[in-house]
């Protein structure tokens, strides 16, 4: 168990100098302490068992095994431990996939310090990060399906108007604490819409349920 008070991360990317620069960029975050390094997927699950990180910084295109696959194996093991994927592909299909195998957050290694900080902070906090291109990605394609097809595939679940709140607070990367303050409701209220969207949408995480808001346009108040 973690009693440092900081975010222990464990940082996987299979070039050195990415590594050393990351690290760099994070040496004087007090509250962020790197405590191991994996250069491929496989090492990866093998430090995550031996060191327990509460978070992973993970790239995705790896050898011997990829971060999509590591992380969906780390989030079915351990689904208390956040992953952030930092890498160059902003391809639709690698977020989705990214996302499906349960990452918290995905964000572009042109990302800035302050930027990485926010998202290791917003994941950890519970709630979670996607950069403007990776929105703007995601979006991209969802309108690109529906001028295809006329329509976006599937009936949306129908929501109550307060799941729909909630869903909405959690896209913005509110934690609970956050929305229960917005709304006017208890942590543990927010706890119950939070496992009911979960069940109604068939996300596994709160990643899913983003994916799910942004898929079927639920994502900000316009209609």
């Amino acid at each position: 168990m973690n009693t440092s008070g900081n975010i222990l991360v464990l940082l996987v990317d299979d070039h050195k100098i990415v590594r050393d620069g990351i690290i760099s960029m994070l040496q004087d975050e007090k509250n962020i302490q790197i405590i191991a390094e994996a250069e491929n997927g496989i090492d990866a699950l093998d430090k995550t068992e031996k060191y327990k990180p509460d978070l992973i910084i993970m790239d995705l295109n790896m050898p011997i095994m990829d971060g999509i696959a590591c992380t969906q194996k780390i989030t079915t093991s351990f689904p208390d431990i956040k992953v952030l994927a930092l890498t160059m592909l902003d391809e639709h299909e690698h977020i989705k996939n990214m996302i499906a195998a349960g990452a918290g957050g995905y964000i572009l290694k042109n990302s800035g310090k302050d930027e990485l900080v926010h998202a290791i902070l917003s994941i950890h906090a519970g709630g979670n990060y996607f950069s403007e291109e990776v929105k703007n990605s995601l979006i991209s394609n969802m309108i690109r399906k529906r001028s295809q097809t006329g329509k976006i595939t599937g009936e949306p679940i129908p929501l109550t108007g307060r799941e729909m709140d909630v869903l909405r607070l959690i896209v913005q990367e509110f934690t609970n604490n956050e929305i229960a303050e917005k709304l006017f409701i208890s942590v543990r209220t927010v706890d119950a819409h939070r496992r009911n969207l979960l069940e109604k949408t068939g996300a596994r995480n709160t990643a899913g349920l983003v994916r799910y808001a942004i898929e079927n346009k639920l994502e900000s108040d316009s209609e």
